[in-house]
């Protein structure tokens, strides 16, 4: 039987999914305890244990004599003015992206590019007595082959399970992989050649540029806008003009922006995928990490075609090294499995194994609830700090899940050079041109928030503050 929330969990967990769909906006006043105790039901000392807990989600202030408020932050990235589309191109990114990975390993830097979950919000205590209990009930996972086997019976039932919150998956349709990068990796293959064109959002994630770049293909960015995702409409006329041939895409919580797809938007690219019959691959690796109490669908839910390959992991809530994710194939699935085994043999059934008892358990649901929960606060606490140390003119994404911030900072700001004087003060981040294709975002850069707030973490904001302002007045 999975833990259920507290009552007063249940009242903070719905208010932070209205401020993050921007019910309530920034320096909204919320309703008053005695008026949320009348309209939920709930005891005065039920309402105001909720507020405190939004308050130390960083999500809302209190007045004296006047109520709680909806913190303010910096200046929201509004939608790009309407762009026209440009030609697809092959993507560049891979010796770039390895010189700025490499050297955000300088030693003693303070972390704030990849996205990794902090390991002190991993259940790495919980995960190794279910490591030990697996070994021990099953010592024949420890011996067999499994080099054939797609997925391991168990997993696949527990992602499936997963799966009837927003729809059904078919089990035959499941293939286990190293990573959802893996999965990714394979759907690409499975529905596309090279030479031809991935219809991505932009920005996206530098990881799915890379991919495409390996593969020998080309990318066309379509207009995303920092709140409701890519433009379904653009994406249209792409299609119409037979200049896409699949689409890779992160409908729930794009990165680099935090952003979730409206369910009609989703429907309607659904819809698209059927018509056109192209092929859709769907990363939802942050699906469960959203900032609300409900999870939201992904594309696939509303997938009658097979047309949609859904990719992801539990690596983001669970452990990064576990190093096992999926892919729900539709009707590639058969080309996926083949794709899988002539690459590396199957993911290892003994993690598999593990993964499925941690998640099959009551201990998953708490762990996605912790998560949810510190994240929301971190992000906030880090938009806080851009708001406190960076100039005035720079904007930032409100993400509605996840772990990282996308700024905006004024055109005459590098963010390349900007890196590298960052790193001379032992500060990594990810510069925005590694979000494009086609080297656009050269004034953003992404943060990485999942850090707790500390000491050294307000002084590297302090620092990188002062060296966007230092960019800025040389012009």
């Amino acid at each position: 039987m999975s833990a259920q929330p507290n009552l007063y969990e249940r009242l903070a967990d719905e208010l932070d999914g209205l401020i993050a769909s921007r019910v309530y906006a920034p320096g909204d006043r919320l309703p008053s305890i005695r008026q949320l105790s009348q309209q939920k039901r709930l005891s005065v000392s039920t309402v105001t244990q909720a507020l405190r807990v939004l308050e130390d989600r960083g999500l809302i202030n209190a007045r004296p004599q006047a109520g709680y408020y909806v913190r303010q932050r910096a200046r929201s990235l509004v939608a790009a003015d309407a762009q026209q589309l440009k030609a697809p191109t092959f993507v560049g990114i891979n010796n770039l992206l390895m010189q700025v990975l490499r050297a955000n390993k300088a030693p003693g830097a303070l972390q704030l590019a990849l996205s990794c979950p902090p390991p002190d919000l991993l259940p790495i205590r919980r995960l190794q007595q279910t490591i030990s209990a697996t070994a021990r009930r099953r010592p024949d996972l420890l011996s067999g082959d499994g080099c054939f086997d797609t997925s391991e019976p168990n997993f696949q039932r527990q992602v499936v399970r997963r799966a009837l919150d927003w729809g059904r998956l078919d089990p035959q349709e499941l293939v286990a992989t190293h990573s959802c990068t893996e999965a990714i990796s394979l759907a690409l293959r499975a529905v596309a050649r090279p030479g031809d064109t991935i219809a991505i959002e932009s920005p996206t994630y530098f990881v799915l540029l890379q991919l495409i770049e390996s593969l020998g293909m080309k990318a066309l960015e379509i207009p995303t806008d920092p709140r409701t995702g890519l433009s379904v409409d653009a994406l249209e006329l792409a299609i119409r003009e037979g200049l896409v041939q699949a689409c890779l895409l992160v409908p729930n919580l794009n990165n680099p922006l935090g952003c979730i797809m409206p369910d009609e938007s989703k429907k309607r690219l659904a819809a698209l995928m059927s018509e056109y019959e192209l092929p859709l691959i769907e990363d939802d690796v942050y699906g469960d990490l959203c900032f609300s109490a409900e999870r939201p669908r992904p594309l696939k839910a509303f997938d009658s075609s097979g047309q949609v390959l859904l990719c992801s992991s539990f690596s983001k809530v669970v452990s990064p090294t576990a190093r096992v994710g999926y892919v729900a194939a539709g009707r590639y699935a058969e080309r996926v499995a083949f794709l899988k085994n002539v690459s590396n043999g199957g993911t290892s059934n003994y993690f598999q194994a593990v993964l499925a008892d941690f998640v099959g358990s009551s201990s998953y649901d708490v762990q996605v609830r912790k998560m949810r929960r510190a994240l929301a606060q971190r992000v906030a606490r880090m938009a806080d700090g851009v708001t406190e140390f960076f100039p005035p003119e720079c904007s930032l994404s409100a993400p509605q899940g996840g772990m990282v911030l996308w700024i905006r900072m004024p055109e005459q700001v590098d963010s390349l050079a900007l890196h590298r004087r960052a790193l001379a003060h032992r500060i990594a981040f990810m510069p925005g041109p590694l979000f494009s294709a086609s080297g656009k975002f050269g004034n953003y850069l992404r943060l990485n928030c999942g850090h707790a707030w500390n000491a050294q973490v307000e002084s590297g904001m302090r620092t990188l503050g002062l060296l966007v302002n230092e960019q800025l007045q040389r012009g």
